[in-house]
């Protein structure tokens, strides 16, 4: 069975699912959170760019495909260090736990993150109500 077809030294950052459609609904509206970086950096060193958008915006894909660019890189930035996908809003955190402000959702699917200035470590939304 084929996945995801990767081109040479690329990596995977997340797999998941992520529900659409009327089940979704009492949640909110799902998101793609995806944060730029350096290759071998430290964590912490260097200013990551973080960028949300709307699931909606990324086209359907079946299997063995090449998939979809999510993040435009910025001058310096060759990597993404990061992501996550769920129901939004999406909320971000240092490795303190300390919250790290997220920008806002934008549609652009492949257009380049914002600069934050904390260290992001960690990426999710808000638990399903009971």
């Amino acid at each position: 069975m084929a996945g995801v077809r990767l081109a040479a030294r690329a990596l995977v950052v997340w797999f998941g699912a992520v529900a659409t459609g009327p089940a979704a609904s009492r949640d909110g509206e799902p998101v793609v959170v995806t944060v730029a970086g350096i290759t071998g950096a430290l964590p912490g060193t260097w200013g990551a760019t973080v960028k949300v958008t709307p699931y909606r915006e990324y086209p359907s894909k079946g299997r063995a495909t090449g998939g979809v660019r999510c993040h435009r890189f910025l001058k310096g930035e060759d990597t993404l260090v990061l992501s996550w996908a769920g129901p939004g809003p999406a909320r971000g955190a240092t490795s303190a736990g300390v919250p790290v402000n997220l920008p806002a959702a934008d549609g652009r699917r492949d257009g380049s993150g914002t600069r934050i200035r904390q260290p992001l470590t960690a990426l999710g939304g808000l638990a399903p109500p009971a």
